[in-house]
């Protein structure tokens, strides 16, 4: 099938052939005539897959002009840098169409934002809080909204996005029709499908959460986050298939200490993202990741999901990600549509137990590879490395046969309980048993 087959208008049939799309994925082809029924949707679709455009195509047909410009759609995602890449997805489909969409986010001022509003809009891409605090203000008027999409609604799950969720299907307009993407499904999910959805359609694509045929996975087994360092340094310095990579580190310590270490010895271009960096900082970064002037990005997790580039020919893991479902998320990054890609994950003693656990979720059996003779192997462990030791409590012991402060309880002390026979006590005492009046 074709984008031409499917029940497309020209202006977005030639916004398509401008980006050179002719063919859609498995989940567009799926997804389109279920949104454009009008039904209420869940798609489960792994990353990687397209799914922005597979809800984004639908929602555009079905729009109509409108001269109020009050938004008639809600895309709700978990982070800032979702936000952006939806709201330029968006612009990249509607350059022949009087189509406005503005993209509302935390860790900036709101007051622009609110300004952006009072123009006038007809997509709304907002993470939860800012929606909620903006409609709060009264600057985003909600009862045009007919189309609301969650996307990414297992990391908003994980990112404690609920309360916000229950806020704004209680706000915005109870007619409308509901979209759910995510990359896996839970019981949370089910129950939000149950709870808020009115007969959902559940399109699950092929092999959700399995990881990308395309996706070349190598495993090193590293003795420690040093030696990791070591390794990596050899890797970007001597490996020219390398030439666009996205590194991630679960803490952010350990980012920030990879890309003083990087830099310091004289490894170029590289740049470091996570949730302590501004917000400016972390768009420059990402901008300049993706036009190529930066050969490599160091992330923590906000990234595994966060972060749609074409063109990472590498996803390095540095550590394994403390959920277990972000490794798909993580290497999906590379290796996207028909690209091909390379996941390398090193993977240290007290790690194993742990990707043993991801290679039985994802059914791999992956060979690690023996370290380069001539690295440089180190002994040091990071404070991020060491167990934490488990507190022990003293053990108390209760042998009253010996003690100074033990004392033996006086005769009068020693009560035993014993059931009385009130009847028995009234009858010595009277004479006779003693019988309440009726």
């Amino acid at each position: 099938m074709q984008f031409a087959d499917l029940n497309l208008n020209k202006p977005l049939l030639r916004a398509l052939e401008d980006l050179e799309l002719t063919t859609p994925t498995s989940i567009q082809e799926k997804i389109f005539p279920a949104v454009m029924s009008g039904k209420d949707l869940a798609g489960i679709a792994r990353t990687g897959t397209g799914k922005t455009f597979a809800y984004l195509l639908p929602l555009l047909r079905m729009w109509t002009f409108s001269k109020e410009k009050l938004p008639q759609m809600l895309v709700l995602v978990p982070t800032r840098e979702l936000v952006m890449q939806v709201v330029e997805s968006v612009k990249a489909l509607t350059p022949y169409m009087s189509f406005d969409v503005t993209g509302v986010y935390g860790g900036v001022n709101m007051k622009t934002q609110a300004a952006e509003l009072l123009k006038g809009c007809d997509m709304v891409v907002a993470t939860p809080g800012r929606f909620t605090d903006l409609s709060a203000a009264g600057v985003l008027k909600v009862k045009n909204i007919r189309k609301l999409v969650i996307d990414e609604f297992d990391m908003m799950l994980d990112l404690g996005f609920r309360p916000q969720l229950d806020l704004i299907f209680n706000k915005i307009p109870e007619k409308r029709q509901n979209l759910l993407f995510s990359a896996t499904i839970s019981e949370e999910v089910e129950e939000l499908i149950h709870d808020i959805f009115k007969s959902p359609e559940v399109i699950e694509d092929a092999d959700v959460g399995t990881p990308l045929e395309n996706i070349r996975q190598k495993t090193y087994a590293v003795p420690n986050f040093r030696t990791k360092i070591n390794l990596l340094e050899l890797l970007l310095a001597n490996d020219g298939e390398m030439k666009k990579n996205l590194v991630f580190v679960a803490q952010k310590p350990a980012a920030d200490l990879l890309y003083r270490e990087l830099t310091e010895r004289g490894i170029e271009q590289v740049e470091v993202i996570h949730s302590n960096k501004s917000q400016n900082y972390r768009f420059r970064a990402i901008r300049e990741f993706s036009e190529g002037t930066v050969r490599t990005l160091i992330s923590t997790d906000i990234g595994s999901r966060g972060l749609d580039i074409k063109g990472i020919t590498h996803v390095v893991n540095m550590d394994i990600p403390e959920e277990r479902n972000d490794y798909i998320h993580r290497i999906g990054r590379t290796g996207r549509g028909e690209s091909s890609g390379t996941a390398i994950s090193l993977i240290s003693p007290r790690e194993e137990e742990a990707f043993a656990e991801i290679e039985a979720m994802y059914r791999l059996q992956l060979t690690r590879l023996p370290l380069p003779a001539y690295i440089e192997t180190e002994d040091q462990l990071m404070p991020f490395e060491t167990e934490k030791e488990e507190v022990k409590l003293p053990v108390v012991r209760h042998d009253r046969s010996v003690g100074p402060a033990f004392h033996e309880k006086l005769e009068k002390n020693k009560k035993i309980n014993k059931r009385r026979d009130i009847q028995a006590e009234k009858k010595l005492k009277y004479g006779k048993a003693y019988r309440k009046n009726m």
